[in-house]
């Protein structure tokens, strides 16, 4: 298709929400054979546009065109510089800073939407995207918080577009060999699984904190390089000044990569991780909505930023595949569950191939594990691997993990309901909701009963706080997103958004 060659200045809002009221024009198709031998059809072509390149949009990007059926026609970022190389790598795609000016001049010329900004824009991006009737790639986790991801889950039958959340572990032939074994009842009825990973990498806590008393945001501001648009960037989050940077005293970079441990921006390690590890239990097992959780922390996390280390356990109620109940243990910063007494000896456990993460399913007649992304998923003990021949039940993805690319820009070319992907924005919400569940538990750790907020001190000096989120379960009312029994923490089911910045279509 044709791209509009029309140039202008920022949009605002208002006018972009009259904008996202249109709906896509019809394309022009072209037939082969009107091209030749060797040439593709525009009809045959998926225009993808990009909002957040120089992170991992980079190697999205990348995966895409592989695939031979897409053309990367728009880049959108807010950062020049972190930006440059893909830029230059497709010097024919139209260029944007703001997002919402791409979408309101361009919404013609493209035909599908790939999200690689931080966590907390996914959600205002995707909706918009979606709104317009465009095909969209959100990339992990497809939300910031409980509300969000809510909202998503049906948007995608509600616009009648494909989607697809960048987890490409759900492509993986590991989940669908794990998947056979489990419903061939081979370790029998599952009621726990343990899942882990090394993360964080990044400051969070008082693990690579700037202050003794963990990581803190500086007082001291700087002006942001003139190739930044910081306020854009920031985007549904508080306005703050941009920080002094590490070259200081107490300074922070939270960009390019380190904003994933400040919660106004990012989601923490289950952000990071959650959805590689945690979706492997969730889809062999068929499960739904958290009913409880609890947690505990180390390592300095507060209001702002997340812990160095947590432990976490979700409990499920009984699915359509398990016989009761299932808790899942989450742990992180260097937490791993016991070794399995099944295991090798010579294996390592928590370290070599496994240092990313990994999944471990406890079953009533053996037990079953997976790396991250479900690589190299086994039986326990390996011997059984010899012993067991179940018959493959479901389809492999091409290219397995890799093949999570491709696989979302068939689905667009094929039209909405003429193919699946592996994690659909439906299944993808259930998957990111368990995770944000985990997070809503682990910042409610920091959070004082309300009644005692400010309330001074006792006859010795000592402040009147209590924390009423510690040591308990927070039983999850699914239907109506609400904790029932410490209102203190639902106030992170759904953040309140900077102006102007507000979902579009819910």
């Amino acid at each position: 298709m044709k791209e509009n060659e029309e140039k202008g200045g920022a949009t605002s809002r208002r006018n972009f929400v009259k904008q996202g009221a249109l709906a896509a024009a019809a394309f022009t198709i072209v037939p082969r054979f009107v091209l030749g031998k060797g040439f593709r059809a525009p009809s045959d072509t998926l225009y993808i546009a990009s909002v957040g390149i120089g992170g991992k949009g980079d190697s999205d990007i990348a995966a895409f065109v592989k695939s031979g059926k897409a053309k990367s026609a728009f880049l959108c970022d807010v950062d020049a510089v972190k930006a440059a190389k893909v830029f230059n790598q497709y010097p024919d795609a139209k260029r944007y800073i703001d997002w919402r000016e791409m979408f309101e001049k361009e919404h013609k010329n493209f035909d599908a939407v790939h999200i690689a900004t931080p966590d907390h824009t996914h959600a205002v991006v995707g909706s918009a995207a979606m709104q317009l009737k465009k095909h969209t790639w959100i990339q992990k986790p497809m939300a910031h918080d409980v509300y969000e991801a809510r909202m998503l889950a049906n948007m995608g039958h509600k616009y009648k577009v494909q989607t697809q959340m960048g987890n490409q572990g759900s492509s993986a032939d590991g989940v669908r060999q794990m998947m056979e074994w489990y419903e061939a009842g081979v370790i029998g009825d599952v009621t726990e699984v343990y899942c882990w990973t090394d993360r964080p990498v990044w400051p969070q806590g008082d693990h690579q904190a700037n202050t003794p008393n963990g990581l803190q945001w500086p007082k001291q501001s700087a002006t942001p390089p003139s190739t930044l648009n910081w306020d854009l960037w920031q985007g549904t989050a508080p306005a703050k000044p941009f920080p002094i940077g590490t070259d200081q005293p107490g300074g922070i970079n939270v960009l390019p990569f380190n904003w994933r441990g400040w919660w106004d921006y990012g989601t923490g390690v289950l952000g990071d991780m959650g959805a590689h590890i945690l979706h492997g239990p969730m889809k062999v097992l068929g499960l739904q909505y958290v009913s409880s959780v609890q947690t505990s922390v180390g390592g300095g996390g507060s209001f702002d930023t997340g812990p160095a280390s947590s432990y976490t356990i979700m409990t499920f109620p009984k699915s359509d595949k398990t016989k009761g109940p299932v808790k899942v243990h989450w742990m992180d910063g260097g937490i791993i569950p016991p070794r399995p007494e099944e295991l090798d000896p010579s294996e390592l456990w928590g370290g070599g191939q496994m240092r990313d993460g990994g999944m471990l399913f406890i079953g009533t007649k053996g037990k079953m594990m997976a790396g991250c992304y479900a690589a190299r998923a086994r039986l326990l003990p390996v011997s059984r691997m010899d012993e067991v021949n179940v018959p493959q039940k479901y389809d492999r993805v091409k290219g397995s993990t890799d093949g999570h690319y491709a696989q979302w820009v068939e689905a667009c070319l094929a039209g909405y309901g003429n193919m699946k992907t592996s994690s659909p924005f439906e299944e993808a919400a259930l998957l990111t909701e368990a995770m944000l569940m985990c997070n809503l538990a682990i910042r409610g750790v920091n959070v004082p009963k309300a009644s005692e907020t400010g309330a001074g001190a006792d006859s010795l000096g000592r402040k009147r706080t209590s924390y009423p989120a510690r040591y308990i379960n927070l039983n999850y009312d699914a239907v109506n997103l609400k904790v029932t029994n410490v209102d203190e923490v639902n106030q992170f089911v759904k953040r309140q958004y900077r102006d102007p910045w507000k979902l579009s279509g819910v």
